[in-house]
Parts: C-alpha cells; structure tokens; sequence
C-alpha cells in the first residue's frame, strides 16, 4: 500500500503499467461488460447469452467468453448428455467485478436518450467531420 496527500491508503501500482492496460482492455470492453451483466442474474447458457446480447455475433461470444474464462471471471460447466449442455457462471472475481460497472451501466442506461440527443446536434452542425 502507499499513502496519499490526505493520509489514505491504496494499492501500489504494479510496476508495469501494460499490466493495468491489459486488465482495463478486458473489463472495459462493451461485450464483457454486457456478458458479465446478464451473468449476474446466474448462470447462463450460450444460447440464453446469444439472446441476450443484443449485436453480438456468435464467434465475438465464444471469443469474449473464452478471455473471460482465461482471466477468472467466469466459469464453464460441461455435462455430458446428448447433446452436450455447456453452462457459464460468474466467479466471485467476477461478481465483484459485476459491482464494480454496475454503476457504469446504469449510468449508461439512464443517458441513452441525452447521448443520442447530443450525438444529433453535434452531427447536425456544419463544420462537424464525418463519424
């Protein structure tokens, strides 16, 4: 731990920040954040995940869940029947992870409509660059 000016304490940062970079690329993207959300409500299948990520293809999904897999977030559970059912389930990493953007997804809910609105009138201007 090290100090702050007001006498708090926080984590050390590790001593390569590529490290922190990594992690943050992993959390922060849309697809992980969105997978993890509906994990929340317990474990999921992948075609329940298909559903419910709405824009996700089937080869983004296997490729999110596999990093999510690697880096302890989730779980995958095999049963042997015919046909074989897979299930994925959040880990208590993962869960703490969950609390963690949960704020940031609701904030993201709550502002669709005042994002879509700023995204209108900004393209609207003469002088804006295309997107």
């Amino acid at each position: 731990m090290s100090g702050t000016a007001g006498g708090e304490s926080r984590p050390a940062l590790p001593e390569d920040p590529c490290q922190v970079r990594e992690v943050l690329g992993i959390v922060g993207d849309k697809w992980s954040l969105l997978i993890v959300r509906n994990l929340s409500q317990g474990p999921r299948r992948f075609t329940e995940l298909k559903r419910a990520v709405d824009g996700i293809s089937q080869r983004m999904l296997t490729v999110t869940l596999r990093g999510l897999e690697r880096d302890g977030i989730l779980t995958r559970t095999v049963r042997n029947v015919m046909p074989p059912h897979v299930s994925y389930e959040l880990t208590p990493m993962g869960r703490a992870l969950r609390g963690a953007t949960a704020p940031l997804l609701e904030w993201s809910i709550t502002h669709l409509t005042d994002i879509g609105a700023a995204r209108a009138v900004y393209d609207a201007r003469p002088d804006t660059p295309p997107a």
